[in-house]
């Protein structure tokens, strides 16, 4: 009997022993842990359809799917049928379905706006005919399907596809100073969109924004590439405080050819974040803001007599975020989501404004909106009911009765609707989970078939060692905080480890959530396994705990966040397997802001930080953000001064990497070098990597990511070491 035991024994430690340990490698050149997902998903109008664009070595194939048995019910295009397009990138539907825009060479601008050479596809005539012979942004159907609207060098067209002829609708578009239909650099950063362009729905009307960027400062960076001399790249940048575009809102007609500007008057306040035509054919929905952007107006604008009125009005003493669940209903009548009560809810109103109803309501937050079924008078949404790391998927109705949970599991759920919303897919992972998609009913949420799964990938996890991210609340003297921790899978209670945190921290953000984990996990994980426990913490600022939780930054960037990730830290260092003399953090742009305070202003509790791309004063930013959060430099110096990791460089004690790519357009390099020079006067040692002409992400190029993440392991290993040091 002993003998067996011993044998068991031996035999499982043998088997542990065979288990791989997860390797850069694994991450960054054989991107082992990938997952299988439903690529370009796209729920049709006609019928319960959706499609899916599918790739073999061949070709490009645009999908048709039948909801209800999951099966292909026909390719509607396959790239091998278009001559001289052998793969195409992108595809939209118009309106009635008949026909599709693709693109090809489609090559990206900033973090949304892209240009590329553009087709539109008639599915009956199976004819595909150039839009444009150039480089084109957003081109669009009109909803009569008849005509498309596009940017080309900064003025607006119309293509007529019935007549091929093609109308110049401005002139006046110009490199750095003027813009018609496409958003600034800031707009496209800050309010997420790029074409600030619309149809009306009879298609005889375009709304257009033009943005007058002429006394915008401009930055500039040298683009070293290859050749002997390096280039410059100039644009465009509002940093906080200075001059934004001047923003004015014109409506074309195409009956007449002739371009009116709108006159919003004191309406208009400073930004047009959005604008939206409603289900009235001439009834124009347009959102302002001051430039505090605590004051947000919704103005419907008469499409004939340019008459405008106000029809809501959202005032917060912090700010109003601006997010896209305007939906208008059939009496024209609107759907928004609003922090009014505290949290994150659904409201109705009727068309002059008036509130019908507050939909949803409780100490959650609504966090995706996904439409209302006017047939069944039905809303459906994505919410935190579960709890703030979770994710579930509800009905309602209109009214605010018969709520149901249409989700199965506690973990990220998120849904996509069939037209009629009969049916929806629902997207479900966990901490434990990779994507498992499923077809379910939206009447009961019933679960009618799997429709892929990752069962591939945990089959193949099982020949790696690797611990699990363990959910836990941490009470601190600041409040208590969402938490994760990573322990090593031979993890000794009687040992002492050292501590890395990894934090972003930064407004309405979370990193702690109940979801399949991403390659910066996995890279957690093999840091575990060389000895050191990971954790994370979403302190105060952080979003999905409520209107307070996350506005109490206001003003103070930087001051009560890194006072919780400080505290989080001493709070952890008292337990008995955690080493208090070696504890470090890194993040990443708002993150890597944090790390530098947490190694300068937290400098007693941090033994090392790793600073990525970090934001090092908020008067080096841009406009839109930072003034949201903390007004402008003018009006608030002591916010941006008080809360800069510029100002605290002679406080570093311990180890500090700091890593920035030269082509960054949004956290610029300037934050880095600025940083370097603060801590060369201080007489400071520290660690530094440029990665030349790479954007914020730092990804360009075959090794750049492998080479990153090498570095900061290294730094990680030399300046905390491990357990067994």
């Amino acid at each position: 009997m002993k003998k067996f035991i011993l044998l068991f024994l031996f035999t499982g430690t043998v088997l542990f022993a065979q288990k791989k340990d997860i390797t850069l490698d694994d991450l960054w050149t054989n991107y082992t842990f990938r997952t299988e997902r439903l690529e370009s998903f796209h729920a049709m109008k006609n019928g319960d359809f959706y499609n899916i664009l599918n790739y073999d070595r061949k070709g490009v194939y645009l999908d048709k799917y039948d909801y209800k048995t999951l099966k292909k019910v026909e390719t509607i295009l396959s790239s091998t049928d278009l001559p001289g397009i052998k793969y195409f990138e992108s595809y939209s539907f118009s309106e009635d379905e008949s026909k599709i825009i693709i693109g090809k060479d489609v090559m990206g601008i900033y973090r949304h706006s892209e240009v590329g050479h553009y087709y539109v596809y008639d599915i009956a005539k199976k004819k595909l005919t150039p839009i444009s012979e150039e480089f084109i942004l957003e081109p669009t159907f009109s909803p009569d399907g008849k005509k498309i609207a596009y940017a080309f060098k900064n003025n607006l067209y119309i293509k007529d596809l019935i007549s091929g002829k093609t109308d110049q609708i401005t002139t006046d578009g110009e490199f750095n100073k003027i813009k018609n239909g496409i958003t600034d650099w800031v707009y496209e950063e800050e309010f997420s969109f790029v074409r600030a362009f619309e149809w009306n729905k009879s298609s005889d009307k375009l709304a257009f924004i033009r943005f007058d960027e002429t006394d915008v400062p401009e930055y500039s960076m040298d683009i070293y590439g290859k050749s002997l001399y390096p280039t410059q790249q100039v644009f465009k940048y509002p940093k906080a405080g200075e001059n934004n575009s001047k923003v004015s809102l014109h409506i074309y007609k195409l009956n007449n050819g002739k371009t009116s500007p709108v006159d919003l008057g004191a309406k208009q306040q400073y930004y047009i974040p959005r604008i939206q035509w409603t289900q009235e054919d001439n009834i124009l929905a347009v959102t302002t803001l001051n430039r505090h952007q605590n004051n947000l107006n919704m103005i419907f604008v008469d499409g004939n007599s340019l008459q405008s009125k106000i029809v809501l009005n959202e005032k917060d003493a912090a700010y109003v975020d601006i997010k896209d669940d305007l939906t208008f209903l059939k009496d024209n009548s609107f759907i928004w989501t609003s922090e009014e009560d505290g949290f994150n809810h659904i409201y109705h109103y009727d068309k002059n404004g008036k509130q019908l109803h507050q939909v949803t309501a409780g100490n959650w937050e609504v966090t995706s909106f996904y439409g209302y079924d006017e047939k069944s008078k039905t809303i459906f949404y994505q919410s935190t009911e579960e709890g703030s790391i979770n994710r579930s998927v509800y009905s309602i109705k209109i009214n605010g009765k018969n709520k149901k949970k249409l989700s199965n599991r506690i973990g990220s759920n998120s849904a996509a609707f069939s037209h009629s919303y009969k049916y929806f897919i629902n997207t479900f992972s966990d901490v434990n989970t990779p994507p498992v998609y499923t077809l379910n009913d939206s009447k009961t949420g019933k679960e009618l078939k799997k429709i892929k799964d990752n069962e591939k990938l945990l089959n193949k996890l099982k020949q790696y060692k690797m611990s699990k991210l363990e959910f836990s609340t941490l009470k601190t003297k600041n409040g208590d905080f969402n938490m994760w921790m990573i322990k090593p899978t031979n993890f000794d209670p009687n040992k002492e480890y050292p501590l890395f945190l990894y934090q972003y921290s930064g407004p309405g953000s979370q990193s702690v959530t109940n979801r399949w984990i991403g390659t910066r996990d996995f890279w957690h994980l093999m840091l575990a396994e060389k000895g050191f426990i990971i954790a994370c913490v979403d302190g105060r600022g952080t979003g999905f705990k409520g209107r307070d939780f996350k506005k109490i930054t206001y003003k103070e960037l930087g001051k009560y966040e890194i006072a919780d990730q400080i505290e989080a830290a001493k709070e952890l260092g008292k337990r008995k397997y955690i080493d208090a003399s070696r504890m470090g953090i890194w993040g990443w742009s708002f993150g890597g802001y944090m790390s530098s305070l947490a190694i300068t202003k937290g400098a007693d509790t941090f033994k090392a930080a790793i600073a990525v791309a970090p934001v090092t004063s908020w008067r080096f930013y841009d406009s839109v953000y930072t003034e949201r959060y903390m007004q402008t430099p003018q009006e608030n110096a002591s916010g941006y001064d008080n809360n800069s990791p510029l100002n605290f460089a002679q406080l570093l004690k311990g180890e500090y990497l700091l890593i920035h790519g030269s082509g960054d357009d949004n956290v610029h390099f300037q934050n880095s070098a600025r940083m370097i020079d603060a801590l060369v006067e201080a007489d400071k040692q520290f660690d530094f990597m440029m990665y030349p002409d790479r954007t914020h992400g730092i990804y360009k190029g075959k090794n750049t990511r492998l080479h990153l993440y090498q570095k900061m392991t290294t730094f990680i290993e030399n300046s905390l070491g491990s357990s067994d040091k």
